[in-house]
Parts: structure tokens; sequence; C-alpha cells
């Protein structure tokens, strides 16, 4: 985290959003004072909380984009929720606490993937010698197997035959046609050919208990008092490298340290998304006994306030958890949220709605612009597909007219308008048998998007 300070995020926000940089500096300067945060003597960093954001701004103008590129560039835990499916205490459905258990799980895959990084290659070797040992055992000596009823009763054991020696000829045989599938192996000769592979059965019986949220299984529970279950498996060497290398890793991986690091981060360096958060405020209309506005408001202060929430993993605290609110707040407006639940959220950022020139940046400018993901696309099926200048000013400002004029959807509208405009392209694709080169300009887009035009102001005069 030490190495970006607010202008480094928000460069790097840059490469994947555009425009929006009121809501850009928010988030940066929020994610750096977690930083100043953490040189801070123990006593003062008690004293510190984060200052929660909430988005203003209608769909698709990047609101969750913001939030989740800002945690995967700090490899920060992270979760996206939406406020309307959760219910007050007292009515079946989700309660907010799931909320916190969800960011936990998160933290955990972050740290036990950041532990398989480093042995890695050591559970690869196992996983292969385990294989190898498979497709060309080594040689055992048996030994007389002592009858464990006979030593209970202090009676004297019985000695069954062992297995004879090995003689030089047949061991210097094993042994070549161990070198040789060994060759073979390391080479990738042998990863179609299909083996036996015993492996621990993760199955049990799974339990609910109250307050824990999800189901925990009985035989984590027992521990080691219960044997490991095993079945057999037959699968490709390819295959079984992949499920024997994530056993081994789970046995060098210490659990009990993952789950202390991943609360310690989820608790320190979360981030929870609230999306939607418009469409619970203000007083329901309906009346009689339904899930109250309110209510669910009143449910997630004291998370957004601070406290903490019981999971399978053990107590989590949310005082020092990033809270980002984001609402279109079209019909209710901010102040219809409950006072308490607005001071919590005490910065307040409104993104603008996108026009031609933002769509004309979309589309080309981004790591993941649409007119990139659409060209690696086409290109598989040996088409080459190529963008004018005023095929993609047309585009943008078709865009920017149908979102004025209909619902707005912001850069969403993109997605609809391109799988309209390369619908005869995608569909001929797989048919060309040599590579075809194929020029989009402003007349393609005029003749493909005339007759959308004509649909578009005709519905404007039906109810």
């Amino acid at each position: 985290m030490s190495e970006f300070t607010p202008k480094e995020i928000v460069k790097q926000l840059d490469k994947y959003i555009i425009g929006q940089d009121d809501a850009k500096r928010a988030v940066a300067i929020a994610l750096r004072n977690r930083y100043r945060r953490s040189r801070l003597s123990p006593e003062l960093q008690e004293e510190i909380t984060p200052k929660n954001i909430i988005m203003i701004g209608p769909t698709g103008v990047g609101k969750t984009e913001i939030a989740r590129r800002l945690s995967k560039l700090m490899n920060a835990p992270f979760i996206k929720v939406e406020a309307t499916k959760y219910t007050e205490v007292g009515y079946v459905g989700r309660d907010v606490e799931s909320m916190v258990r969800d960011l936990v799980e998160a933290s955990i895959r972050i740290v036990k993937a950041d532990r398989f990084e480093s042995i890695k290659d050591k559970a690869k070797d196992l996983a292969e010698k385990r294989i190898l040992d498979i497709i060309a055992p080594e040689y055992r000596k048996g030994k007389a197997q002592p009858n464990p009823f006979m030593a209970f009763m202090n009676q004297p054991q019985l000695q069954t035959p062992s297995q004879p020696a090995e003689t030089e000829e047949e061991k210097k045989e094993r042994l070549t046609k161990r070198e040789q599938m060994m060759q073979d192996f390391e080479g990738g000769l042998l990863e179609n050919q299909l083996i036996e592979i015993e492996v621990t059965d993760t199955g049990g019986i799974g339990i609910e208990i109250a307050g824990m949220g999800g189901g925990i299984n009985i035989s984590e529970l027992m521990g080691d008092m219960l044997p490991k279950k095993t079945k057999k498996r037959k699968v490709t060497v390819a295959e079984a490298r992949k499920i024997l290398e994530a056993e081994e890793a789970d046995k060098l991986i210490d659990m009990d340290e993952v789950t202390s690091t991943a609360i310690e981060r989820a608790e320190q360096d979360g981030i929870i998304f609230l999306d939607e958060i418009d469409k619970i405020a203000g007083k329901s209309r309906s009346q009689g006994p339904d899930v109250s506005r309110d209510g669910v408001q009143r449910d997630i202060l004291p998370i957004v306030e601070g406290s903490t929430v019981v999971t399978k993993y053990g107590p989590v605290k949310t005082d020092f958890m990033l809270f980002i609110a984001a609402g279109a707040f079209h019909v209710a407006k901010i102040t219809d949220l409950i006072p308490e639940l607005q001071g919590r959220f005490p910065i307040k950022v409104e993104l603008k709605p996108l026009k031609a020139e933002d769509f004309k940046q979309i589309l080309t400018q981004p790591q993941n612009a649409i007119i990139k993901q659409y060209h690696a696309l086409l290109a598989t099926e040996g088409v080459n597909l190529t963008f004018e200048d005023d095929a993609i000013d047309a585009i943008a400002k078709y865009a920017e007219l149908v979102n004025d004029t209909t619902e707005n959807i912001g850069a969403r509208r993109l997605h609809t308008i391109l799988e309209n405009l390369l619908d005869d392209i995608s569909f001929n694709a797989g048919e060309v048998d040599t590579d075809v080169d194929v020029v989009i300009n402003a007349e393609y887009v005029k003749n493909h998007m005339n007759g959308n035009l004509k649909d578009m102001d005709l519905h404007r005069y039906i109810l």
C-alpha cells in the first residue's frame, strides 16, 4: 500500500475508468488514509476510523468499477452486495451480518492464494512424485504383518510369510522401466494416460447453526477424532496433477495461520460495496405487515458504525472496514436515509452522466476497451476488425442520443449498440476459410442503426 500515493492510485484507475475524477480522488484519499493510519501508534489507530463514501449517479457510469478496481489494485478483501436483498430482523431472508461473513470468506481466499504461491513448487513436486509412484511403483520389501487382535489378547504373534526378495534381474528391469516412465512423464508424453488416484473425501454431513452463517461440516468439527475418508478416482495424468497438487498444498498450508491473517485483513483492509442503497431509502408505501425500508437501514447501521459479527472462523470487528455505498437517487434522495446512516457516510460524491466524448474514450482508451474486446474475439475466427474514427464518433453520438431519449443506462448502452452493429459479422464469422478484413465506418453504422432509430422515435408516441 505504501507504494501508491493518491495521485498514483488515480493514475491506475484511469487505465480502466473514464472521467469521474471526483470519485477517483475521494477513494484514493480514503485508501491512502489507511496507510497513514497504519503508521500511527496503536493507541491512536483505535481512535481513527475510515471515512465512508456514498456515490450518487445513474447506472453504468462507473460506481461499481471504481470500487472493484480499487480493491484489485491493493489486493484487499472486497465484496459487492445489493442492499435490496437484505431484510430486517424478524423476516425470512438474508440478514445484514452475512455481508461481513462473505467478506471474511473473500479474505480467506486471498490469503490462501498468497500462501499457495509460496509453496506451489513444493506441492507440485510432491504431486508429481505421487503420480510417478502410481505409474511406475517403487519396490517395497514386504514385512510380516502383526495381528492386532492377538496383541490385544496378549497371545504370541503368528507370522505371515513376507514378500520374496527382489532379484537383481527384476530390480534392473524395474529401474529401467521407472527411468523410462520418468522421462516420458517429464516430457509430457503421458498427460492423457488414465490412472487411478486416491484422494481425500471432502464430503460430509452439513448442519446449519443460527448466527454462524452458512453450513458447517460435522467432520470439520470432529477434527482428528474421525479418520480421514478417501475415495478412488480415474483421471488423466494432467487432471491428477491438478488434484494432487491442491491436496498437497492443503497439507502444507497452516489453515489456523491463514484464518487469523484473513480475519485481520478483513478487519483492517476490507472493502464492502453497498449498491442500490437508494432503493431502501424512504418509507415503504405498502400497507400491512411488510419489510420496512427503515428497518433494513437500522440493521445496516450497527455494521457500518462498528460492531462485532460472529462467524464460523471467530468474531470479526467491522470498526475499521471501508464502506462504499452507491445509488442512482433519481427518485429518492440522500436525505431520505435515516439521519444516523447519513452521518456514517461523510464523503458524498456525485458521478456525472456520460456524454458522447466520454463514450468515445470508453470505446478506445481503457486497457479493457470494448472495441479491443470485440477485435480479439473476432480475430479467433479469422476476422480482422477495424473501426475508423468516424465510426467511433457515430457510435458515441448514437449512445448519447438513446440514453437521453430512453432510459439512461450509461456505458452499458455501448454493449447493446455494438452487439446490434456486429450481429451479421459475428453470425457469419465461423464460415470463412481465410482471414478477412472488415472495416467499420460511419456509413456502416448509419445503415445498420437507421432502423433502430426509427423504432425508437415511434416508441416515444406509444404508451
